[in-house]
């Protein structure tokens, strides 16, 4: 019995390392710089400059809308084509075919598709041509510079995630479930929120946590799809870490963010939970 623990302490012990090096070790840094002075003396100035001044407020409510306008917009989006892939393609060929398109694009940096939407996004761009070109409109819309622009990159990004994770949940549930639920005279659509759904929505938090959690502290997007004109707080943070210098300030802008962000995922995961355990 020894060998065998000694062995399964010896696999645990380098991630562990791993997490606790380049997670733990940073995070506690910067926990402790926010609540100190350039003197090294402790202080709760930072959270407090934050917390009394509405400015931050704003700039975190335009996060978090952004952030769960996206995770809303991938989930409707991403759950029919995960129904799509799983419950209407037969051909295995053309299901891969799709997970790989799905897949492919998470190998590219958010830099070249955030740049690549600039591009399909400007006056002159695809976008603009297409809906004139179809007389959807008759002037070129604006979508750089604006929360449209960026959900829409934000959405192509961080969709596949959502696609995935409840796709999988999807092909774990048992049809005959279903089956029998149509048996005893239930329709479709009920068959779906009482049978399938309830199945399937472990999956469809995880995605939607996953989602969040990204969009809530992306920087890249936002930063080239707005143009400067809406700032998000990791925009905030970056700039007083690579223009203003004042590393207590960002650290304390750092562990605000994270600490908001972990108290809505827990919450996420707790309905999560009580969806499981319903089904």
């Amino acid at each position: 019995m020894t060998a065998p623990r000694t062995t399964l302490a010896l696999l645990l012990f380098a991630p562990l390392a791993f997490f606790a090096a380049f997670f733990l070790a940073p995070m506690a840094v910067v926990a402790l710089s926010s609540l100190t002075t350039d003197e090294g003396g402790p202080t709760f100035a930072h959270y407090a400059r934050i917390l009394f001044d509405q400015y931050h407020w704003d700039v975190l409510w335009v996060t978090f809308r952004i952030a769960l306008a996206t995770t809303a917009l991938c989930l409707l989006i991403g759950f029919p084509l995960a129904w799509y892939l799983v419950r209407i393609v037969r051909w295995r060929s053309w299901r891969r075919a799709c997970v790989i398109l799905i897949v492919v694009p998470l190998f590219t940096s958010n830099i070249v598709r955030s740049f690549g939407w600039m591009v399909l996004l400007g006056r002159t761009g695809l976008v603009n041509q297409g809906l004139m070109g179809m007389g959807l409109t008759e002037r070129p819309i604006r979508f750089l510079g604006t929360e449209t622009g960026i959900l829409i990159g934000m959405v192509y990004i961080l969709m596949p995630f959502v696609v995935l994770s409840v796709g999988n949940a999807l092909a774990k549930i048992d049809t005959a479930l279903e089956d029998a639920s149509a048996d005893l005279g239930v329709g479709p659509a009920r068959t779906f929120w009482f049978v399938t759904l309830p199945l399937c929505l472990p999956g469809a938090v995880s995605g939607a946590i996953m989602v969040f959690a990204l969009a809530v502290s992306a920087y890249v997007t936002p930063a080239l799809l707005s143009g400067g004109q809406i700032t998000v707080f990791s925009m905030l943070i970056f700039q007083q870490y690579s223009s203003v210098f004042d590393f207590h300030y960002g650290g304390a802008l750092s562990v605000t963010l994270l600490v908001l962000t972990l108290i809505l995922v827990t919450l996420a995961g707790r309905i999560g939970e009580r969806g499981r355990r319903a089904a």
